[in-house]
């Protein structure tokens, strides 16, 4: 454990990018660029609506 915290962030980079490398080889360049365009406007909406609130609003109608 004493590794990973003084390694932290080398091995989240190594990881991500061997997800990157796995999907550009299983789907090609322009099917992972769509997915990981897709993931940050997800990412970007999710953000906004728990700033917002709007999620939260909008089950409190349903109470």
């Amino acid at each position: 454990m004493e590794i990973f915290e003084k390694y932290k962030y080398p091995i989240i980079g190594g990881g991500l990018a061997f997800f990157l490398a796995l999907l550009l080889v299983t789907f090609g360049f322009f099917k992972t660029l769509l997915v990981l365009i897709l993931v940050v406007a997800g990412t970007f909406a999710g953000y906004y609506l728990q700033e917002t609130g709007l999620i939260d609003r909008f089950f409190e109608n349903f109470k």
